[in-house]
């Protein structure tokens, strides 16, 4: 393979016999100066003046004496004169990001350098002189005719009228932003490179000659210098193509050929500045080579793949070996995945700020400080907080953040105070609200990324997280001093929104000689560079070409009308970049993401599909498939071991353990699913604790439960009867109902004192609303029930009992706690409110110690604290479930029915009939808990495991 840029050298050097003092070679970037420098040495055997290397940038920026400006300074002064020409009341804030898209639109116009004075004229005008646009070709004129058929002035709406005004200003405020740049010495890019053309002494020039290498797309200016040096004899042009590309194409149903788009500029180039070299070199494209096309199922697969291709791959000399990120978020994972077979590595793009733990740290403060921060209530949120506790980097300079971190968990602090959070003194530091201002916000950042920056002091091997401490430190500052100047004046938010858009798109360059290796690089850094094995990942729809970036003031028409760039540009030149990496390539493997996942549709870039129908040799088509087999699930099984048998003995006899009990939550586990009694009760294995912003059905049903306590024991306080007067004065107080639940609130999910206000989200809100409604239909219920005698709320009860055991007797008590007891009528009645679900109604006594898929947990637990009321005093017991959500109506009725499907059903208005029997079952189900022959199995009821806690530990 003889690369491009060996011919240019070869070629130049012979045209020059080596005289290269006086000549400028000129890239479209710096990296192909590196690789044209060897070749050019390889001619010589004697030493010999190199040239000098620059890009097309660093040319024009030489060529002025105006420097190109901060990109948010540059937006900061457009926005002021946008104000003095419009007159508008629109803030900074709401301005930014347009004005951004503005100077974009602003640099284009200039790049190409369109008569702007046309361009933003009255939009009128406009379509009043067009017969006079002379300058205009007929492709030009047919667009800016389709425009003015789409958007019809004579029928105005309000988003017409706001875009014709500013429209009928952007002339002026583009002269005025020139002015006003100008005068300080700055300038946009397009602004200067226009200004360095319409101001070019082409004998002024500090170089003889100019040799420009490798271009394709040239915009306005570029073709204007490439045209006043050609005419001065002081330029040639090298333009890398292949015949493949540059003839006509056609397709078995086409009417006719058609022009192929990766050569659209380029045959407008040669046409234009004609290349010294013959065509017949660049005819390597249509030779058969080895080109792979693999399907991949996700992105990362791709960079799995990676040691087994470089292994068959890797070329001798390693720097003729390229892997081609077309999505640069890759990187991390190509980095992990190079074997130990490649001795030499170039990394062509930076690598991402935004993979370095020092972003993610900023991000956090700013949210803290941003969103995570009430000015009003002085406190932050529970989720801002323990975002940066759990940092790696507050974790290393604070003692305190863990356990920070645990307390605030435990006791749901949703909105601490900062007085709680700064424990120490760097907690201090991130936990003390600035005074509000932008600059005390960056002043903070500053001091932080100081303190952080320690960490690294002594460390030798940490060079990328100290140079992105650096960026990080040096982009703060740059805001910082804007901020300083009243340049910067937004919201905080808006400051955040920006300094994480800033941070997003910053690189950190990798540092190594650039020629030696396999070369790791994005598809922008390939321009003029060939390699003989060549991967390329990624080449999805969206990355190749890049989708996005398209935002324009300007309307497209109008765009294509004055000969700016348009969106064919763009795949045009993705396209010259596609295929011109293939021409020299003798084998090419390109791998693609098949899955679709956010803006990824899993689709194949067009240029492939392209490819695959142009190319006239078969292209090897492949698809990667994990290696990994589908991980097979096996039931557990855990015997009851003498140290099982001993740990239970432990945990559920009284003699042991003074406050061993079996409650009806610890037996409905055990029923439905003995491994999960197991896991709660043996091995005391919990859930993590979790703090939500979202209230559970736990912690619903508990602030409802304890709002209807505090209401009885206000109703009680005097006397215990309850009457239909009483009830319905406190129905109609709905102020006090509502300070009910905003107690248990506090108590309950705040966890704040009672005489802070709680702090309500939408979602909580809702909630707390619900569950006032829900009480209000707790206490018309209970008035039609009136008068009672209440006896008492969430009342502790137990029962001793002895357990027969192969071993001996096991001492140990049943019970729990009853929501509420009442009388009437000699009748005590045991009511469990249920704030979900629906009233079950089982077949029998045996059914509810029989594990099946809707077994009645609710009627069982309510019947053991029967069971156990029935011999603690002489009433009738009925024991009742309430479901709230169900008890709206007249006729509603919380006691217990129990019968067969499809036959008449029996209210369990006197426990005692069942009691006998609901006894000896229970007997006989603690004897099988402490039978060792029965060990402890995974429940066969599947559906019972889909809100388990333990289900992931099961694999089920």
């Amino acid at each position: 393979m003889e690369s491009f840029l060996k011919l240019v050298a070869t070629d130049l050097y012979n045209r020059t016999q080596g005289d290269l003092a006086h000549t400028a070679v000129v890239f479209p970037n710096k990296r192909a100066g590196l690789f044209f420098n060897e070749h050019l040495a390889e001619q010589s055997d004697t030493p010999i003046w190199s040239p000098a290397y620059v890009s097309i940038s660093e040319l024009f920026r030489s060529l002025s004496t105006w420097e190109v400006g901060d990109p948010v300074k540059l937006v900061c002064e457009l926005y002021k004169v946008f104000l003095h020409e419009t007159q508008s009341k629109e803030t900074l804030d709401d301005f930014y990001f347009w004005g951004e898209m503005l100077i974009s639109d602003f640099d284009d116009a200039d790049k190409n350098m369109v008569d702007t004075d046309n361009l933003f004229t009255n939009l009128q005008d406009l379509k009043n002189i067009m017969d006079d646009y002379t300058f205009l070709n007929n492709e030009q004129e047919e667009a800016i005719q389709q425009f003015f058929q789409n958007f019809s002035i004579e029928h105005r709406t309000v988003l017409k009228e706001r875009f014709i005004s500013m429209w009928d200003a952007l002339g002026n405020i583009y002269k005025k932003f020139h002015e006003v740049l100008s005068s300080r010495g700055i300038a946009y890019e397009g602004m200067l490179y226009r200004h360095v053309i319409e101001h070019l002494d082409v004998e002024a020039l500090p170089y003889e000659r100019y040799v420009f290498i490798g271009f394709n797309v040239l915009n306005k200016v570029e073709q204007t210098l490439f045209k006043k040096l050609q005419e001065a004899g002081k330029a040639i042009f090298y333009w890398d193509y292949d015949e493949f590309y540059m003839s006509s194409h056609s397709f078995v149903n086409a009417d006719e050929p058609y022009p192929h788009e990766a050569g659209e500029f380029i045959r407008r180039n040669l046409r234009d500045f004609p290349s010294p070299l013959p065509a017949e070199l660049f005819n390597t494209l249509a030779r058969p080579k080895e080109i792979h096309y693999i399907a991949a199922p996700t992105e990362n697969a791709q960079a799995r793949y990676l040691p087994a291709w470089i292994r068959e791959n890797l070329t001798k000399q390693e720097k003729e070996t390229a892997i081609v990120l077309c999505n640069e978020a890759l990187l991390q994972p190509v980095l992990h995945s190079l074997p130990d077979e490649v001795k030499h590595v170039n990394i062509t793009m930076g690598f991402p700020l935004s993979q370095t733990p020092v972003y993610s740290f900023l991000t956090s403060l700013l949210e803290l400080h941003t969103h995570g921060y009430n000015q009003h209530s002085g406190r932050y949120t529970y989720l801002s907080v323990v975002t940066l506790l759990k940092h790696p980097y507050t974790r290393q300079l604070s003692s305190n953040s863990e356990s920070l971190e645990k307390e605030l968990t435990k006791h749901n602090r949703f909105y601490p105070l900062p007085g709680e959070l700064q424990r120490d003194e760097f907690l201090t530091l991130l936990f003390t609200p600035p005074s509000g201002s932008n600059l005390s916000l960056c002043l903070r950042i500053s001091e932080i990324l100081q303190q952080i920056a320690g960490i690294y002091r002594n460390e030798t091997e940490e060079d990328l997280y100290r140079e992105s401490l650096f960026k990080a430190y040096t982009t703060v500052s740059r805001f910082r001093t804007l901020i300083e100047e009243g340049e910067l004046t937004v919201r905080p938010e808006t400051l955040r929104r920006l300094l994480v858009k800033v941070l997003s798109a910053t690189n950190i360059p990798f540092h190594g000689e650039p020629a030696i290796g396999m070369q790791i690089m994005g598809v922008l850094e390939t321009r003029d560079l060939d390699f003989r094995h060549l991967i390329m990942l990624s080449v999805n729809e969206g990355q190749l070409p890049k989708s996005g970036g398209d935002s324009s003031f300007i309307p497209y028409n109008l765009r294509k009308a004055f000969g700016m760039t348009t969106i064919e540009h763009k795949i045009a030149v993705y396209a010259y970049y596609f295929y011109r990496l293939l021409q020299r390539a003798e084998k090419v493997t390109l791998l693609y993401n098949t899955s679709s996942d956010g803006l990824n549709r899993g689709e194949w870039s067009r240029f492939m599909l392209q490819f695959l129908i142009e190319w006239p040799h078969p292209i090897i088509r492949q698809y990667l498939e994990t290696g990994q087999s589908p991980q097979s699930t096996f039931s557990i099984t855990i015997p009851k071991t003498p140290e099982v048998m001993r740990k239970m003995q432990n945990v559920f006899d009284i003699r042991i353990n003074k406050k061993a009990k079996f409650s009806p939550s610890a037996l409905n586990y055990y029923l439905d699913c003995p491994l999960k009694f197991y896991y709660i009760y043996v091995a005391e294995l919990s859930a993590p604790e979790q703090v939500s912003a979202e209230i559970d059905s736990a912690t619903f049903g508990s602030i409802f439960h304890l709002a209807a306590e505090n209401i009885y024991k206000d109703l009680t306080a005097h006397n215990n009867v309850i009457d239909k007067e009483t009830l319905e004065a406190l129905l109609h107080n709905e102020v006090k109902l509502q300070d009910y639940v905003d107690v248990a609130f506090k108590e309950l999910f705040f966890n704040v004192s009672q005489d802070e206000k709680p702090e309500y989200n939408g979602v909580q809100l809702i909630n707390s609303a619900v569950i006032s409604r829900y009480l209000k239909q707790l206490l018309e219920n209970d008035l039609r029930y009136t008068p009672f005698t209440f006896v008492g709320s969430e009342q502790p009860v137990q029962e001793d009992i002895e357990i027969k055991t192969p071993k001996g007797i096991i001492k140990s008590r049943i019970g729990g706690i009853i929501d509420r007891l009442d009388s009437k009528d000699g009748t005590l009645r045991i009511v469990d409110y249920k704030t979900g679900g629906d009233a079950d109604t089982p077949p029998n006594v045996e059914s509810l110690f029989t594990p099946a898929k809707k077994r009645s947990n609710y009627v069982f637990q309510t019947f053991l604290y029967a069971a156990i009321m029935c011999r603690k005093q002489p009433l009738k017991v009925a024991p009742s479930l309430l479901y709230i959500h169900r008890a709206a109506t007249e006729t509603y009725s919380p006691v217990i029915q129990m019968g067969e499907s499809r036959k008449p059903k029996e209210p369990v208005e006197d426990f005692s009939i069942y009691e006998t029997e609901f006894r000896e079952r229970l007997q006989v189900l603690l004897e099988d808990i402490f039978n060792p022959e029965i060990p402890f199995t995974q429940t066969e009821i599947v559906e019972k495991c889909t809100y388990c806690d333990f289900k992931t530990l099961c694999k089920r």
